[in-house]
């Protein structure tokens, strides 16, 4: 087993500290990266280039994340070419599904220009996270309060467990096989929002009610709830596709990376709940 480090951007986040949990676990050493770049974490910055080069420094693969800046696809680039300059072997890359991709635009820019980087590259493209409802707080705040408010209506959404991310994620840094690959991930089923509180509220053993509201309703809600504009805007965009059944349907990249069926959400309910995330 080589001593270089794998490179770990967002090392603190929902997939990045799970890649870099798994990768430890494998035995492999970790370079953590992040913004903060508090210790044990490199500082990692894709608005300051100066931050780029050290975080590469001996490392032989690199797992990102998707900048979200405005020139991403520019961004990654620069930085695929360093890396590949600076010996990194292969790149993957966790993207979206393609529902950022204008019109008539076969691929994701930030997707190309890691494809065009030199590094063997693989290209992770997930559903909605389970794990949004216990991490992240505007979420995990409705369950706690019981009045799950959403403008999903009755629409479907294949949630995907965030450790069957990290686990692809894992195999792609660490083994043959997944380069030139790119992966849909999602849960083995559909589930409506209703049915995700349902399945939250039988595990904690609490009451919790899914309220489908309008757009315009949500974002009276939100602002109540003291919600940015913006991100209420980007939630009813989000809210708005899976009402219309947008990406409901499975993909089988799960299987195909791990050989293995996804986690299903109720696993992943039994399992937080009994965290107690979801009691307060």
């Amino acid at each position: 087993m080589t001593t270089q480090p794998v490179l770990v951007l967002g090392s603190t986040g929902k997939t990045g500290r799970r890649v870099a949990a798994g990768l430890r676990r494998r035995g492999h050493e970790v370079r953590g990266a992040s913004r903060k770049g508090t210790t044990p974490s490199t500082r990692f910055d894709w608005n300051d280039e100066n931050t780029w080069e050290p975080a590469l420094e001996g490392a032989r693969a690199a797992y990102l994340i998707d900048s979200q800046l405005a020139d991403a696809a520019t961004t990654l680039g620069s930085f695929g070419k360093l890396a590949v300059s600076r010996g990194v072997e292969r790149l993957v890359l966790l993207s979206a599904r393609d529902w950022v991709v204008p019109d008539g635009e076969e691929k994701l820019p930030s997707e190309r220009a890691v494809r065009e980087s030199g590094a063997e590259w693989t290209i992770l493209k997930p559903a909605w996270f389970s794990q949004n409802f216990s991490e992240d707080p505007f979420f995990r705040g409705q369950l706690l309060s019981g009045d799950v408010v959403m403008s999903a209506g009755d629409g479907a959404e294949p949630f995907v467990d965030a450790e069957d991310i990290a686990d692809v994620a894992v195999a792609a840094l660490t083994e043959d096989g997944h380069a030139g690959r790119t992966y849909e991930l999602s849960g083995p089923r559909l589930l409506t929002m209703a049915e995700v509180v349902e399945e939250i509220a039988r595990a904690t053993g609490r009451p919790i009610a899914y309220r489908p509201v309008p757009p315009a309703g949500f974002a009276e809600y939100a602002a109540q709830q003291g919600l940015p504009e913006d991100y209420t805007d980007l939630l009813n965009m989000l809210y708005g596709w899976i009402a219309d059944r947008r990406f409901a349907h499975l993909a089988d990249g799960v299987q195909r990376a791990l050989h293995r069926e996804p986690r299903d959400f109720t696993d992943y309910a039994a399992t937080t709940a009994a965290t107690g995330v979801w009691h307060g």
